[in-house]
C-alpha cells in the first residue's frame, strides 16, 4: 500500500545507553547505544520506509554526537534538534542474570529535560502526516511538560493525528501525578497505546482494560491499544475489539519491545491497513526487537517483515 506522504514527527529524551554483560561492579565489558522510547519508535518508522523526525534537545558534547550519527546512519531526520551546554543523559542497563536486567539513570540536569514549546513550534512547522508522543517526557520536567501539551493542543488545533504511548515511568513520577496530566494529553488522540495498567491510569473512571477503553474511546480517542506482552495485542475501536497473537521467538533482549510495538502499528496505520494488520506488524516488530540486543538494532526493512513467517530454525538463502 502507498505510505502516507508528509513527515512522522516523535520528540522526546534521547539517551545513551550503556549496556553491560553481567555486572557492573566487577568491570564488565560495556557498549554503546542509541535509546530512548521516541527515538527507538523513529528508528522502526525509518527501516519500514516512512518518512521519520527526531526532534529534543542533546548536549552539545560528544555523546550528543554519538546519538545524532546513529540517526543519521538510521535515515531519521534529525535537523531540527537543539545541542545545550548541559550534558546529554546516560542510561546504565546491566544483565544481573541472564533473565534479570537493571537499569540505573544518569539523566539528573541533562539537557534532553530542557525541551520548550518553542522547540515544539519549531519541530511541528513542516509538512506533518502524524506526531507520535509518550508519557515519559512530560515526567522530566515542568518545561518538557509543557512542550508535550503544547505539541497534543497544536496538533488538535491543526487536524494533525497524533498518538500517545503512555509508557508511565514510576521513577520519574507518581502514578497521581501522571493521573493529572496524562488525561490531558491524550484528548483527541488517534491512537493511545499502554499495557492494560497503564490505560487505566489515564482512564480513571476505568478499573479493568475493558471499561478503561470503553470510557477513552467515548471522550474522543480514536483507538485504544493493549500491549499484552507475551499474549499479544488487543485493539479497542469503534468497530469492535480486534485481538493478535505474538509471534513465538526466543527473547534475548526485551528492552525496546514495546517502542518496537509502537512503530510497528503506526507504520500499518499511516499504510492503511485494518485493525488485524495493524496489531499483526506490532506484534511482529516486538518480535524481531526481542531476538537480539539493543533497543532497536534488530528491527527489520520493509523487505525483511516476512522472514518471521518462515519456519523456526530456516535459513533464508
Amino acid at each position: 500500500m502507498t505510505r502516507s506522504a508528509g513527515t512522522v514527527v516523535t520528540f522526546g529524551e534521547a539517551l545513551v545507553s550503556v549496556r553491560s554483560a553481567g555486572p557492573l561492579a566487577i568491570g564488565s565489558p560495556l557498549t554503546m547505544h542509541a535509546a530512548g522510547a521516541e527515538l527507538n519508535v523513529a528508528v522502526g518508522l525509518a527501516r519500514l520506509g516512512h518518512a521519520a523526525s527526531w526532534g529534543g534537545v542533546l548536549g552539545d558534547d560528544e555523546l550528543g554526537e554519538f546519538l545524532l550519527r546513529s540517526l543519521a546512519a538510521e535515515r531519521v531526520d534529525a535537523s531540527r534538534v537543539r545541542r545545550d551546554v548541559l550534558p546529554t543523559g546516560v542510561m546504565f542497563l546491566e544483565a544481573r542474570t541472564p533473565d534479570v536486567s537493571r537499569v540505573f539513570y544518569h539523566r539528573k540536569g541533562s539537557a534532553g529535560a530542557q525541551l520548550t514549546p518553542h522547540d515544539v513550534d519549531r519541530l511541528l512547522d513542516r509538512d506533518l502526516a502524524w506526531l507520535h508522543l509518550t508519557g515519559i517526557t512530560p515526567a522530566l520536567s515542568e518545561r518538557a511538560r509543557a512542550a508535550v501539551l503544547h505539541a497534543a493542543e497544536t496538533c488538535r488545533r491543526r487536524s494533525v493525528p497524533f498518538s500517545v504511548d503512555v509508557n508511565f515511568r514510576s521513577k520519574l513520577w507518581s502514578a497521581p501525578e501522571a493521573a493529572e496530566v496524562l488525561p490531558r494529553l491524550i484528548e483527541g488522540a488517534e491512537v493511545v497505546i499502554g499495557s492494560p495498567e497503564e490505560l487505566v491510569l489515564v482512564a480513571p473512571e476505568g478499573k479493568t482494560v475493558e471499561a478503561a477503553a470503553a470510557e477513552l474511546l467515548s471522550r474522543g480517542v480514536g483507538e485504544v491499544v493493549a500491549k499484552l506482552g507475551a499474549a499479544g495485542a488487543r485493539a479497542y475501536t469503534a468497530q469492535g475489539v480486534f485481538t493478535a497473537p505474538a509471534f513465538p521467538v526466543r527473547a534475548v533482549d526485551t528492552v525496546g519491545a514495546g517502542d518496537a510495538f509502537t512503530a510497528g502499528y503506526l507504520s500499518a496505520r499511516l499504510d492503511g491497513e485494518d485493525a488485524d494488520g495493524r496489531l499483526r506488524r506490532g506484534n511482529l516488530l516486538g518480535a524481531f526487537a526481542v531476538g537480539q540486543l539493543g533497543d532497536w538494532e534488530g528491527l527489520p526493512r520493509r523487505d525483511e517483515l516476512g522472514l518471521l513467517d518462515l519456519g523456526q530454525g530456516e535459513t533464508h538463502r
